[in-house]
């Protein structure tokens, strides 16, 4: 297909992709002649994949770029194609370090060892639920760390739920699609479901008692 198609098959403007291709996320067509270029099916799902990554997953160029490394090199494991992923999209929170954060990152590292999780040194993960937990600490709320193996229990039934979707693909870029759509779009489902339980559980606690 030329690529006035492949817009209209990825809904991405003409001038969008030539700029994917000159940033390197995008191949090159084939030249048919000195003008003229032939898209296969391969850039439309690459589109896709972009696309995803950048209105679903909010990476920058430069985070996609890094995506699309680890999905075109071959000898990449799957787990590591999806580790490249999802780690884009952490939220990162600039916070001073001290006594808190020093004591709240003490206490993630206790719940990683406690619980067997496999994980690097530096997830953004990690940094991000240590600083949860210090902003938690600081509002007179430090108790609440006595609840998170609750909520780590519930993270492992959606993180293989996750996973169980996601392997149901084969391909790799849908792989990483997967990932990035389930991901924000499955954080935004279980908030609103936790919203739901909660409604549910408040009457049920404090309900007869108002």
């Amino acid at each position: 297909m030329r690529i006035g198609e492949l817009s209209r098959r990825a809904g991405v403007s003409v001038p969008t992709i030539k700029f994917y291709v000159r940033e390197g996320l995008l191949p090159a067509g084939e030249l048919t002649s000195p003008n003229q270029a032939s898209y296969g099916e391969t850039h439309v799902r690459r589109l896709r994949l972009i696309r995803a990554l950048l209105d679903v997953g909010g990476l920058s160029v430069a985070g996609i770029r890094s995506v699309i490394e680890a999905v075109d090199d071959p000898d990449r494991p799957v787990h590591k194609v999806l580790g490249a992923a999802a780690s884009r999209m952490v939220p990162r929170y600039d916070r001073e370090p001290g006594a808190g954060m020093e004591e709240a990152r003490r206490k993630v590292d206790d719940l990683i060892a406690a619980r067997g999780w496999n994980t690097v040194p530096d997830n953004p993960a990690s940094q991000s639920l240590a600083t949860a937990l210090a902003a938690l600490d600081e509002v007179g709320h430090g108790a609440f760390v006595d609840v998170l193996n609750v909520y780590a229990d519930a993270a492992e039934q959606v993180a293989r739920a996750d996973l169980d979707y996601v392997a149901r693909n084969v391909a790799r870029e849908e792989l990483v699609e997967s990932t990035v759509v389930g991901t924000i779009l499955g954080d935004a489902i279980f908030s609103a479901l936790r919203r739901m339980a909660h409604v549910d559980a408040s009457e049920r606690v404090f309900g007869e008692a108002t």
